[in-house]
């Protein structure tokens, strides 16, 4: 069922045992994976989180952890590179 989806991945994901990267591996794993959501998009996924997260800047100067959402925000896409489905 749908309900337990999400305690599989907590047992599958939640060690973090599959591959240990930081942000910055992440965001630069993203560059690799074609979103279906915006199939023909010609710039890289890390030039879209740091778009996001320097719009985010210039409009709540004062909210640094709202800068770091934003540049966070689609990290989780990675997965969709070890066989998830976007």
């Amino acid at each position: 069922s749908l309900s337990c989806l999400p305690c599989a991945q907590s047992t599958q994901y939640g060690t973090c045992s599959l591959r240990k990267m930081s942000a910055m591996e992440a965001l630069e794993l993203l560059d690799q994976l074609v979103d279906e959501s915006d199939p023909d998009v010609d710039f890289p996924n890390s030039y879209h989180a740091y778009q996001t997260a320097e719009g985010i800047r210039r409009a709540h100067p004062d909210k640094d952890w709202f800068h770091l959402v934003g540049l966070l925000h689609d990290l989780g896409k990675v997965l969709a590179l070890f066989g998830e489905p976007q």
